[in-house]
């Protein structure tokens, strides 16, 4: 097993974030932080495609049309699926590959997640299942199903083929630490499976693909936006930043893992976190 070298590391810094030529796709895309990363793979020079589930057919096309605009036109496509189904993922990663890749895809961001407050004792058993089956197993999929397109190119390449393959997923502090005031440990566990999933997989899957995880603190979107707001001032005041991020600020972080820039990093969790989880 070798991990693939950076096809030119002596090159000007700013060319190593190049996602010129790139196809990427993006579930959870269409809001909070999985629309500034489709934002910011399509700054970087990638062709972007964007799943959603919830949001209405005509305003995920208009995100998409905006984003193109804000970018001379780059191509960004949807796709409305539903990653709890291995058959939805399937095939619109082999759809938005042969579409918007030409038959080649480059990153894939695995970022569709829900969230929960309820205590454990009390938890549902369907709602407990849910919390798994999106965080955990639609990551998987989508992961899975780009893997086996990653390591048909790398096949295809030959060994002399530098080309790899790169997986992120969307985790968060919640991995590493217990939460509060809130109670979630169903969410909490999701996140801290996914995060050793990504380990696991950048390790079977070093050949083809550079897996990694990006694991958010307290980002300001909907998602956190309907919690009461003693909660948020508890928040805010245990962070050493003392504010929280604004999803934006996380897209250069993403470019970071799908580009070269970051060609001898995989198995990381790369947690960005304002210092929440320092003390």
């Amino acid at each position: 097993m070798v991990l693939a070298p950076h096809p030119d590391p002596l090159a000007p810094v700013l060319s190593h974030f190049d996602l010129s030529g790139k196809t990427a796709i993006v579930t959870g895309g269409c809001r909070g932080i999985g629309l500034e990363v489709a934002r910011g793979l399509c700054e970087a020079g990638a062709k972007v495609a964007i799943t959603y589930s919830s949001t209405p057919v005509a305003e995920a096309e208009a995100i998409a049309t905006a984003i193109s605009s804000s970018n001379n036109g780059r191509s960004i496509k949807t796709y409305k699926c539903n990653v709890r189904s291995k058959v939805e993922v399937e095939a619109t990663i082999e759809a938005a590959t042969k579409e918007l890749g030409g038959g080649k895809l480059d990153i894939v961001v695995a970022n569709a997640g829900i969230a929960d407050h309820i205590a454990a004792k009390d938890y549902p058993e369907d709602k407990f299942r849910e919390i798994f089956d999106v965080n955990v197993n639609g990551a998987f999929w989508t992961a899975q199903a780009a893997a086996n397109v990653f390591e048909k190119q790398w096949k295809a390449g030959g060994e002399a083929n530098p080309h790899r393959g790169s997986v992120i997923f969307t985790a968060s502090v919640s991995a590493t630490l217990v939460n509060i005031p809130q109670k979630q440990a169903a969410y909490n566990a999701s996140k801290a499976g996914l995060v050793h999933l990504s380990k696991s997989l950048s390790v079977e899957w070093v050949d083809f693909a550079r897996v990694n995880c990006v694991s958010p603190g307290f980002i300001d979107t909907d998602m956190l936006s309907v919690h009461p707001e003693e909660w948020r001032r508890q928040w805010s005041s245990m962070i050493p930043g003392r504010r929280l991020c604004k999803a934006a600020e996380l897209k250069g972080s993403y470019v970071y893992l799908a580009s070269d820039a970051s060609s001898y990093m995989t198995g990381a969790d790369l947690i960005i976190d304002g210092g929440y989880t320092l003390p």
